[in-house]
């Protein structure tokens, strides 16, 4: 705008230099006839004019007398439509400025929508309409065909995950490019609110820990999201699926706990109005390919608990739900930190959040461990059989202090997210995202 604005400027100067070359000029034989006393000095070009034509001088007396006013007007409709032409340009310039810079801010949204995915910028660029679906952030509507296509007509084999909201299936759009789509028979107006909640805040989110939108789309009573695929799946199936954990270290285990703690202190400290997850769970913590924790699945995630506390239902997962909110309905973001607690017990123990005992009794991993958490002589021996002996003991007593707290049966003997992160930054490798430094054995 401020380039537009100088050659405004210099446009506008030329139309002052243009109109004084046309008064000077209009003004020059206009002077010389209207003034009684004629040049003593003559021209050149006049003298050898009037040697050649006698008549010359007298026609050009009288020319002097008639054209002035014809001069005149002639120099006043060059100005005008010199103005009008160069005023004309200026508003094309205006009209192309404004244009190509909408065009850009949309070619951005749609870049920064495709960049999300791994491998997926060439084939979000396609889509020629971004969808504004909140005031601070966009994704792109897809047609139905297209997700049809990529997940071959959402075939069995191409399933990822299943729960309450519907399946998530593995999408391939082109060689190489694959994504997931959630797939939500939305026949109520429950689970169409949060499909459009999830999608709202899932737009406004940009932070490494956080899972990326792609994109989304409707079809009679489905709805469709579209994320970014994590190959490694949930941090509920590593732990207690057919691997039993023995993929996730000691060391990686904390960097997970970390990866979360960062994304929940993103909801709770730098979103505005600040966001409590309300489910979060170890299948809500999905993992890439380097095992890098995002936190998933914002259906049920409110932005003003204090605000809509009458108009919450109670909602969450067995196992992760704090009891204030459990008994009384008390929802604030030390709800999530008592969740987050429960995810601490599963990386250290390897145990379900709730474990069945006999056909009609369960135990939740929170009373089982706290009794034996604060006994350092048992506590090596009850932690997961495939970390066992891998870590410094020091560490696992510091992560089992953190685990006590978070679990606490009142919010306010609780910490923040904030101190959580602090206190686990130091237990992980600094190659990994802490700042612990690890000292390699001396070699013999």
């Amino acid at each position: 705008m401020k380039k537009l604005l100088q050659l405004f400027l210099f446009l506008v100067s030329l139309i002052f230099t243009h109109e004084n070359m046309i008064v000077v000029a209009v003004q020059g034989p206009l002077a010389s006839s209207l003034s009684p006393v004629s040049s003593p000095f003559s021209s050149p070009i006049s003298a050898s004019m009037s040697a050649f034509s006698p008549g010359f001088q007298l026609g050009s007396e009288e020319h002097t007398k008639k054209d002035p006013p014809n001069k005149m007007l002639i120099a006043i409709i060059i100005g005008c439509c010199s103005l009008g032409a160069i005023i004309c340009s200026l508003f094309c310039l205006w009209i192309y400025y404004r244009k190509n810079s909408h065009k850009s801010t949309t070619n951005d949204a749609k870049n920064s929508d495709a960049e999300k995915g791994s491998g997926l910028a060439p084939f979000f660029g396609k889509f020629k309409a971004t969808r504004t679906v909140s005031k601070e952030g966009s994704a792109s509507f897809m047609e139905y065909k297209t997700l049809e296509k990529s997940t071959n007509k959402f075939h069995q084999c191409n399933i990822l995950g299943e729960g309450g909201f519907g399946c998530v299936y593995k999408a391939q759009f082109d060689v190489g490019s694959f994504a997931a789509v959630k797939k939500l028979n939305c026949a109520n107006q429950d689970a169409k609110r949060e499909f459009q909640n999830e999608v709202d805040l899932l737009c406004k989110f940009k932070h490494p820990n956080i899972i990326s939108l792609l994109g989304f789309s409707r079809e009679n009573e489905m709805r469709f999201i579209v994320y970014e695929l994590m190959p490694n799946g949930s941090l509920e199936t590593q732990l207690h699926g057919p691997s039993r954990g023995s993929s996730l270290t000691w060391d990686m285990r904390m960097k997970i706990a970390l990866d979360t703690a960062r994304g929940l202190e993103h909801l709770h400290e730098h979103c505005n109005p600040p966001v409590i997850h309300r489910d979060l769970k170890s299948s809500n913590i999905l993992l890439d390919s380097a095992f890098n924790a995002k936190l998933s699945d914002f259906g049920l995630a409110v932005t003003d608990a204090a605000q809509n506390k009458n108009n919450l239902k109670l909602s969450g997962t067995l196992g992760y739900v704090a009891p204030e909110y459990l008994l009384d309905g008390k929802l604030t973001d030390k709800s999530d930190v008592y969740a987050f607690g429960v995810v601490l017990l599963e990386l250290l123990f390897g145990r379900k959040p709730v474990e069945k005992l006999a056909r009609a009794q369960c135990q939740s991993i929170v009373t089982w461990a706290m009794p034996q958490l604060t006994d350092r002589s048992k506590l090596p021996s009850i932690v997961d059989p495939v970390i066992r002996d891998t870590m410094d003991l020091k560490h696992l007593y510091q992560v089992a202090a953190v685990a006590v707290l978070c679990v606490q049966p009142e919010p306010s003997y609780r910490p923040l997210i904030t101190d959580v992160l602090h206190s686990l930054i130091p237990l992980v490798p600094m190659e990994l995202g802490g700042t612990l430094r690890v000292t390699q054995p001396a070699t013999p």
